[in-house]
């Protein structure tokens, strides 16, 4: 079965910068779009950004400026780099291949202190 693994979580004070990764087993990122999505405790999740298997970016506008969603094909990894964070930030992170969703994995918390 596939899984999604997602790592690079933490807890870091307003302003400050975390990395995510999302990995895959097997191969299925090949030529699909990737993206990122977070849950608010309370809340739905959300779209966060997506790249396609081209390169091509897409964010919310919430994150749009300070967050840079990145692919490497090569370690069937992809990279959500995210600066400038704010509290409203806080969630878990998920990362999936729509519109062929998968399982959700355990996603990786972020917490953003004021």
């Amino acid at each position: 079965q596939v899984q999604l693994v997602e790592s690079g979580g933490g807890l870091v004070q307003a302003g400050g910068s975390l990395r995510l990764s999302c990995a895959a087993s097997g191969s299925i990122f090949s030529g699909r779009a990737v993206a990122w999505y977070r849950q608010a405790p309370g809340k739905q999740r959300e779209f966060v950004a997506s790249i396609t298997s081209g390169g091509t970016t897409y964010y919310a506008d919430s994150v749009k400026g300070r967050f840079t969603i990145s692919r490497d094909n090569a370690k069937n990894t992809v990279y959500l780099q995210m600066n400038s964070l704010k509290p409203e930030d806080t969630a878990v992170y998920y990362c999936n291949t729509p519109p062929l969703f998968r399982s959700w994995g355990q996603g990786t918390q972020v917490t953003v202190s004021s």
